[in-house]
């Protein structure tokens, strides 16, 4: 492993050094997953603070269990988001809170060849749509996160929630169904 860039090794490889005890390639998989896992927690908590302390725990737990971990056909991020899955989790229950998706943050509001008129517009629906993904339940919120933050594909995302690939393919279409029909009810309360 001295031979090669660290962060030329596939993942394959580091997994299976990082499983027999080698800490630098478990650093090189903590370099590529660590802004994945932190955004995934970010959009989940809502604040940033938490979310770094949650990305460390993530880590810390899965460098304690790397060693008993069994590749069983299913990718190596599958397993960090799934104990991040269950920190965020057991951070909601204790800290009695509202998930939240803050994605107005990352959201870029400044176009400068645009008239403040469609600036105005376009302010007022991303605020619409932000209302609407923040009264979702949670597994429709963590489906928007993994597939429009995130960039998953479908069964990527049923292997991090634990569902079956037709049943993402369900709810992501019953979400976005359901998002049209919210965002259609604000239009009409907002004209009354």
């Amino acid at each position: 492993m001295e031979s090669t860039e660290p962060l030329s090794i596939p993942d394959n490889e580091a997994l299976n050094a990082a499983i027999q005890g080698d800490h630098v390639a478990f650093t090189v998989l903590y370099e590529r997953y660590v802004s994945r896992i932190y955004n995934y927690i970010y959009y989940r908590t809502g604040s940033p603070a938490d979310a770094e302390d949650l990305t460390a725990k993530v880590f810390h737990r899965a460098l304690g269990h790397i060693g008993k971990y069994r590749q069983m056909g299913v990718p190596f991020s599958a397993w960090l988001y799934r104990i991040a899955h269950n920190l965020v989790a057991n951070w909601h229950r204790d800290n009695s809170r509202k998930k939240e998706v803050p994605l107005e943050d990352h959201v870029n509001l400044a176009i400068k060849s645009e008239m403040p008129e469609a600036a105005l517009v376009k302010s007022q629906e991303k605020d619409m749509l932000m209302k609407v993904i923040r009264k979702m339940p949670a597994d429709r919120q963590q489906l928007i996160i993994l597939k429009f933050v995130d960039h998953l594909s479908n069964s990527e995302i049923a292997i991090i929630m634990g569902k079956s690939e037709g049943a993402i393919k369900s709810l992501y279409h019953r979400t976005l169904l359901a998002i049209r029909d919210d965002m259609a009810n604000l239009t009409i309360e907002g004209e009354s």
